[in-house]
């Protein structure tokens, strides 16, 4: 969570280390809002709650949250991209947003990532892959022989041309089995479902599932993430698996339009960063199984090139394109 100083000094808003820029940034002297792309409840809702209950009084007297939920969370983008860029409106968004779907509306979005100043990452999150509690499989490679032995399978995600859409087919290709995306409107229908034995399999945000495989109701089998968490310690990664191809995290992040003041920008990333370090917030985000970071704003600009680069190939294979 900590920046170096090297990084630091590559970020545009922050041209000086921290302790120096601190007195510079300049908190709004009205009320800001934070815009959110989803219904209030769900995992884009709190993380941005959190934030806005530390942003007040930070960089503005009061952060109202948002929800433009619509079209997948591009609502909110596009808002947010029409917005003055006077430090008044920030968007937190997905990393899909800019890095995949680009990809599944090729020309036909109404923003482009250059419309926006990227200011940080916020938190990053991985994926877990689960069967329902009494599924014969207790691990990958029994799921994989259990697999085998049917002409396809079914596995859930929360949308068709999510991330878990994505990973579920790379998974299929691995294990060298047929697996049938089944789209949902959302993790908890997805679940649900699962455990009453209408799908073989989900791919959810590990966070969202957490809950259930503690109580013994879903087994994960496996997860995206780069390590194990401190907070599932039994539940293996992709990696450790044999599959590194697998691994994935994604993230949340925060935004403004692309000319807004830099003293905005510098606010708005001192804001965070001192969010992040609150206890407070960062147990609620470990109970979540979401795990805090900050970084310089050229090296999450260069992250999210990186990122649309890597994911152009996937959706391409893939044979999907979104629907207006």
């Amino acid at each position: 969570m900590r920046l170096h100083r090297r990084a630091l000094l590559a970020a545009p808003f922050l041209a000086e280390p921290v302790l120096a820029s601190t007195a510079q940034a300049r908190m709004l002297d009205r009320p800001a809002r934070l815009l959110v792309g989803f219904a209030p409840g769900g995992s884009a809702d709190l993380v941005g709650r959190l934030l806005a209950d530390r942003l007040r009084d930070v960089y503005a007297p009061q952060v109202i949250v948002e929800n433009r939920s619509g079209a997948g969370g591009r609502l909110a983008v596009e808002v947010a991209k029409s917005s003055a860029p006077d430090g008044g409106t920030v968007l937190l968004s997905p990393a899909g947003q800019f890095t995949i779907l680009p990809h599944l509306y090729p020309g036909r979005l109404r923003y482009e990532a250059a419309d926006f100043l990227p200011v940080t990452p916020v938190c990053f999150f991985s994926y877990g892959f689960a069967v329902a509690a009494n599924h014969p499989a207790q691990d990958l490679e029994s799921f994989a022989r259990w697999a085998k032995s049917r002409p396809s399978v079914t596995f859930a995600s929360p949308a068709a041309g999510s991330v878990g859409h994505f990973i579920g087919l790379r998974l299929g290709e691995a294990l060298g089995i047929d697996m049938v995306h089944v789209p949902y409107r959302g993790t908890v229908p997805a679940l649900n479902d699962l455990m009453a034995g209408q799908i073989d399999a989900t791919i959810s945000v590990v966070g969202e599932v957490a809950e259930l495989h503690r109580a013994g109701r879903v087994r994960m089998l496996a997860c995206t993430a780069a390590q194990r968490s401190p907070g599932l310690p039994a539940l293996a990664t992709f990696a450790e698996l044999g599959q590194p191809g697998l691994t994935e995290e994604q993230w949340f992040g925060l935004f403004l339009p692309a000319d807004a003041p830099d003293t905005a920008a510098r606010a708005l990333w001192e804001g965070a960063e001192a969010a992040l370090r609150s206890p407070a917030v960062a147990q609620v985000l470990a109970s979540q199984e979401y795990r805090p970071a900050t970084e310089a704003s050229g090296a999450f600009r260069e992250r999210i090139a990186t990122e649309f680069r890597r994911w152009e190939p996937i959706v391409a294979r893939s044979g999907f394109r979104a629907e207006d």
